[in-house]
């Protein structure tokens, strides 16, 4: 079943072809408090709009595999449990370089375009180990930084740790903001908690990770997300995945208009990172739409959009042996690590 023909009409829509490995950098702007008072959310027009995503449209197929293959492309590969070994690290990064069985690849067609994670994501002690089981690959390291996941350690500790993971190799960082800043509306706080944790990455991507089921209603979400923007955050993440409630689609639905807003207004472009509960196939597909609605093909490469995964991989793989040999396999076939 030959699918490298379903990718796109270019090079580079193939789901293993370089696309630009980040994005140009978020400069952000000072802080736009007559912005913030401005923005309004209606929630039940939100929920309305989220709950046709997935209705509007579907994938099926030949097409679905091929968006399926994108979605690997699309992860941040990742382990953040606390029984994490070096050992647990290694084979996350092997899976990592190669994610799909390759008899699968070769029945789809798709041996030849160069599937892999968009990166791996660790905590920082584990950032060397998970270099230096990549390196040569080109997959970049992400570090989970700033306290994660509760975000409340003294501010110079996090940022002191955000310099320790980029000394050591992670090329992104994913932060946890204060979530007291934003009930509170607290903003100049908060934007000047993004913007120090901006300045200690360097050279590396900054994430923020709003952890947003812990910021009370959507129009917190969606004044967190414009200040880490404005602070210069290059990604706005929906959270640890270690809240009870974590990325749903109307709180993504909600962070992504804010992101093209902030292009309109900006002409920047900002990724955007949904985390947390992300589990199926399905659900995979459902965000892609999302993006490819609200914010346009362009932003359906790893530069603009990642999936925070773990156990995503696994079905995603599962699926596409369904596509290849039209049987369902059991999902120990598919390990992640």
């Amino acid at each position: 079943m030959a699918i490298a023909h379903r990718q796109g009409r270019t090079e580079t829509d193939r789901p293993g072809a370089a696309w630009p490995a980040r994005a140009e950098r978020n400069p952000g702007m000072p802080l736009a408090l007559d912005w913030l008072r401005e923005v309004r959310v209606n929630r039940s027009a939100v929920e309305r709009r989220a709950a046709t995503i997935a209705t509007r449209r579907t994938v099926k197929k030949e097409w679905q595999a091929a968006w399926l293959l994108r979605a690997i492309t699309l992860m941040d590969l990742t382990t953040l449990s606390g029984d994490d070994t070096p050992g647990t690290v290694r084979r996350l990064c092997a899976k990592a370089v190669h994610p799909v069985r390759s008899d699968i690849l070769d029945t789809l067609g798709a041996s030849d375009l160069g599937i892999r994670v968009a990166a791996v994501c660790v905590y920082h002690v584990f950032v060397d180990t998970a270099v230096a089981a990549l390196g040569g690959t080109g997959i970049p390291v992400a570090a989970v930084s700033a306290g994660f996941p509760a975000g409340l350690s003294p501010l110079p500790q996090r940022i002191a740790e955000i310099r320790a993971s980029v000394a050591a190799g992670a090329r992104e960082i994913d932060i946890v903001i204060t979530r007291t800043h934003v009930l509170t509306g607290a903003w100049q706080a908060l934007y000047d908690e993004v913007a120090a944790f901006r300045d200690a990455c360097g050279p590396a991507h900054l994430k923020t990770i709003l952890a947003t089921g812990e910021l009370g209603t959507l129009r917190n979400v969606a004044r967190a997300s414009l200040v880490c923007m404005m602070a210069g955050a290059d990604f706005i993440k929906t959270s640890t995945g270690k809240e009870s409630a974590n990325a749903t689609m109307p709180v993504s639905l909600v962070m992504t208009r804010m992101i093209r807003a902030w292009h309109e207004h900006t002409g920047l472009r900002v990724g955007f990172k949904p985390a947390g509960g992300l589990r199926t196939a399905k659900q995979a597909l459902e965000w892609m739409l999302l993006m490819k609605e609200e914010l346009g093909t362009e932003w359906l490469n790893p530069s603009l959009f990642r999936f925070g995964a773990s156990t995503l991989l696994s079905d995603i793989e599962r699926q596409l042996e369904h596509h290849a040999t039209g049987r369902y396999s059991a999902a120990h076939r598919h390990p992640t690590v």
